[in-house]
């Protein structure tokens, strides 16, 4: 369970990050605070998955979903192009990701 909820703090951690753009610095209301929210329950989610998993894993995991989702968002709603050795990078950052979860002992 701590895992699902690892995920979703890092899926709503790329909805924070992406959203942001659509804030204007803060001065568009709603997606002010479709962002605001999207950070206290990724805050949330990530303080309750690491009840049970280490924080050192529980964190880079986090980070790292972030960072490819909202990689991926950039490339698919702001079309900006994704070079060939950045998806290698991406892809070494999911590798780590997933040799992280296989090498992780939850409590």
């Amino acid at each position: 369970m701590s895992w699902i909820l690892l995920i979703i703090a890092g899926l709503l951690e790329t909805c924070w990050a992406v959203g942001l753009k659509y804030t204007h610095g803060f001065t568009k209301p709603l997606p002010s605070i479709i962002v605001a929210v999207a950070i206290v329950g990724s805050m949330v989610l990530l303080a309750l998955a690491v009840r049970n998993l280490p924080i050192g894993t529980a964190y880079a995991v986090w980070v790292s979903i972030g960072i490819l989702g909202t990689v991926m968002a950039q490339w698919r709603l702001f079309k900006e192009p994704l070079r060939p050795a950045q998806l290698f990078f991406l892809t070494l950052l999911l590798i780590s990701v997933i040799g992280l979860k296989l090498t992780s002992v939850e409590r």
